[in-house]
């Protein structure tokens, strides 16, 4: 089969670790056979340098011909000045809407190779935990209305929150079929003793719970989630919820895992067209340095293969390829921590998981 990607490399690590994706992805389509194309287009602070504004029309054409979207990361210091329609992070939410991509699939799963990078409890991390975060990605209060107005106070700011009937049921369809492969359990994470957008959540997610009665469907409010996923991770098993909440969340259970570096996402829409990208951010402090962590972006490479293309054996493969070498106590710098194992560059670290496929 032939499949064609575009690359947004963006800002900072984001080149580094697309390149060692993309050097798994050949593999897999060697071994495979399958043909995978590849084209760049510009996205993030390198577009604003380059044509003015964070995503030119031409990288929105390109991601919508293409078969998927492989991201980088975006942004940096170069660029928190700018006003913020122009920052880099307007890149991602220009994709999203311009794609169609309402649903962000987070995994978070703590590798039992990694158990002593963890932060957590040893009781806890005795555990382990598996769990996949839904966040829903295009509506919400970074999609609201917002501006500056005159109060009493003077100058202020408002961003609006806002949720319709259809956007809280399609996200919850989302987290109820994957729960029917998995564990069977959704917990929908709002904030209904206080905010009326998350009253209408709730109301909704338990509707469409009527239509799965094979599922468990619970709530827990924001603010004991974030409570809970450091107190006893392993409760988790599909969590859906609002865009700031999942944004929020998600990043606190990449911390649990041991490393931000390690984790994968997929934004979704209704057809197969994804984007695929790790959850951290751009690392300017160490961009160029060769010291940046590929697995992330290359478990994002392989969440494009399960999702997008249906290539289920492909997935597995590199996921097998990642699981291989960390069992062998081989180590980026963000997940050797203090301890005496020699820290690989990405290079060799990319090197070593395709020896492993």
């Amino acid at each position: 089969m032939n499949y064609n990607i575009a690359l947004l490399r963006g800002d900072g690590i984001g080149p580094e670790i697309v390149d060692s994706a993309v050097e798994v992805l050949k593999k897999i389509g060697e071994k495979y056979n399958h043909t995978f194309e590849f084209k760049a287009y510009l996205a993030g602070g390198c577009a604003i340098d380059a044509t003015g504004e964070p995503l030119p029309q031409e990288t929105i054409d390109g991601c919508k011909a293409s078969d998927s979207v492989l991201l980088g990361a975006v942004g940096g210091p170069k660029w928190d000045t700018l006003p913020g329609h122009l920052r880099p992070e307007r890149a991602l939410l220009g994709m999203r809407s311009a794609l169609g991509l309402f649903t962000n699939l987070r995994p978070a799963k703590l590798y039992p190779a990694l158990k002593d990078a963890c932060p957590l409890k040893a009781e806890t991390v005795a555990k382990g935990f598996d769990f996949v975060m839904i966040r829903e990605l295009t509506g919400g209060i970074y999609f609201g209305e917002r501006g500056r107005r005159q109060g009493p106070g003077g100058e202020e700011a408002f961003d609006t929150e806002c949720y319709s009937v259809a956007e809280v049921e399609r996200i919850a369809r989302v987290a109820f079929e994957t729960a029917l492969k998995r564990g069977k359990k959704v917990i929908s994470i709002d904030k209904a003793n206080v905010l009326e957008s998350s009253r209408l959540w709730r109301e909704v997610v338990h509707r469409v719970a009527m239509e799965y009665p094979e599922v468990e469907c619970t709530d827990m409010l924001v603010d004991n989630a974030a409570m809970q996923l450091v107190k006893n991770p392993a409760q988790f098993d599909v969590v859906v919820t609002s865009n700031m909440f999942g944004d929020i969340l998600s990043d606190e259970s990449s911390q649990i895992t041991g490393s931000i570096g390690m984790l994968a996402s997929a934004s979704l829409g209704e057809g197969t067209v994804g984007m695929y990208e790790p959850i951290h951010g751009s690392a300017p402090d160490i961009a160029g340095k060769g010291i940046a962590n590929p697995i992330a972006t290359i478990l994002s490479a392989a969440m494009m293969l399960r999702y997008s293309f249906n290539l289920e054996q492909e997935a597995v493969c590199i996921e097998r390829a990642v699981d291989a070498v960390l069992n062998k106590g081989l180590r980026t710098a963000d997940i050797a921590g203090n301890s005496d194992v020699k820290s690989l560059s990405t290079k060799e670290m990319t090197e070593a998981i395709l020896k492993e496929i």
